[in-house]
């Protein structure tokens, strides 16, 4: 007898401790269409943060865990499958021309729903690359709805970023005599004209910065679908439309990045009027801060907290 209630005591603690837990996916409509979500949380009661993922169209899902895993006893961690996405392209194909607008408008409807669902009046939103761009593009948009803006490797003024890694990829090559690099270097034109112009300078970019480059026959395939919405967000220059912004903003920026120049962040960090800001240096990363120092990405989001 002694031994059943002991066992009872032990269950119902068990369910206690996970009653705030939470770790489940689905889908939600956004914009028309069903979107992919998942949401994962030690407690409930956490504070809200929506992470937007690079590309445009890289879902980072499948592999979230390995720069979310701290977050997730901190914060209800909500990741996102974007329009054309993971399961979201799974369920239902965009039959329009992929825009901007239409990015934004998808994700100001889900921070919308999500505080809906949570009772929130804010949130916290993360976003890496193209998704640090659109970070910041919601905080201009819509600063009440932000507890902070996270801004991670952005595009902030992407022409002249890649000119700027062109030229430094170019200095880099020629100082190592590296002769297949300027050779397929010097094929790429500012603003990018086809995958293969894209497909060189990114493979250089990762692989002077000690990474790993994409495929050409990945390449090839995303610039048939995302090429037009990577040129449309890459030809808006933050520094002169979005010069304040009216909630706290943070900028992790990579040391070695080579496909979204830190001098161009620092510049834009700078010049921005806003509420709250702080620009933090991951020295030992390139473009892929998150992955390569999730340790001090997580960590330096849990600061944020205390702040």
């Amino acid at each position: 007898m002694h031994r059943w209630i002991s066992l009872c005591l032990m269950l119902m603690a068990a369910l206690v401790s996970n009653a705030g837990r939470i770790d489940t996916s689905y889908a939600v409509s956004i914009g028309g269409i069903k979107q992919w979500i998942s949401i994962r949380a030690t407690e409930r009661a956490n504070p809200i943060l929506l992470y937007l993922h690079g590309g445009p169209g890289n879902s980072s899902m499948r592999y979230a865990n390995r720069f979310t895993n701290l977050l997730q006893k901190h914060f209800t961690v909500v990741l996102w499958e974007q329009r054309d996405c993971g399961k979201t392209w799974e369920m239902n194909h965009s039959s329009e021309k992929l825009t901007l607008k239409q990015a934004e408008n998808d994700a100001l409807e889900l921070m919308n729903y999500l505080c809906t669902r949570f009772k929130r009046d804010r949130i916290f939103v993360v976003g890496h690359s193209w998704g640090g761009f659109i970070a910041l593009r919601l905080a201009g948009l819509n600063p009440d709805r932000l507890q902070a803006c996270v801004a991670a490797s952005p595009m902030v003024n992407q022409l002249e970023s890649e000119r700027l890694s062109l030229d430094t990829m170019v200095t880099i090559s020629k100082r190592s005599h590296n002769n297949q690099a300027l050779q397929e270097l010097g094929k790429v034109r500012i603003p990018f004209e086809n995958a293969d112009q894209l497909y060189y300078h990114r493979k250089w970019a990762y692989v002077l910065s000690g990474g790993r480059s994409f495929t050409r026959d990945f390449v090839i395939k995303w610039s048939e679908h995302w090429l037009p919405l990577f040129l449309e967000g890459s030809a808006v220059n933050l520094e002169k439309e979005l010069p304040e912004i009216h909630c706290p903003v943070y900028f992790f920026v990579g040391k070695k990045d080579l496909s979204t120049n830190p001098a161009v962040t620092a510049r834009y960090f700078k010049a921005l009027r806003a509420q709250k800001k702080d620009l933090i240096w991951f020295t030992n990363s390139g473009h892929s801060l998150n992955l390569t120092e999730s340790g001090k990405f997580q960590q330096s989001i849990i600061a944020l907290l205390n702040q």
